[in-house]
């Protein structure tokens, strides 16, 4: 399994806000996308930010490159990201998974 984990950052005023919008538009793009696994969405507030991290699980290369595209190390953004964060990140990062032991 690859972890495909992405951070941006947002004014702590647009934190919930942002997270809604996570949950309409990456969220359910990832999840709906043959091969995925799962999603984790985090959020540390950091004095006036908020910290993202959202955290996609693949069961491969090939299929995190039908959800991102043929360059898979670019980070993926949609129309009203540059609403809420204050820089757009280019770049994810990838992950083998070495240990899952997640509880339900």
């Amino acid at each position: 399994m690859i972890a495909r984990t992405w951070h941006g950052v947002v004014p702590e005023s647009k934190s919930d806000e942002y997270l809604e919008y996570l949950q309409k538009t990456g969220v359910p793009d990832s999840k709906s996308t043959a091969g995925n696994k799962g999603v984790f969405v985090l959020r540390r507030n950091e004095d006036t930010k908020t910290h993202f991290w959202f955290i996609s699980l693949w069961e491969s290369f090939d299929a995190i490159r039908k959800f991102a595209g043929e360059n898979i190390g670019e980070a993926r953004y949609y129309p009203e990201d540059t609403h809420y964060l204050l820089e757009m990140e280019p770049f994810v990062n990838h992950y083998e998974v070495a240990v899952n032991e997640i509880e339900n």
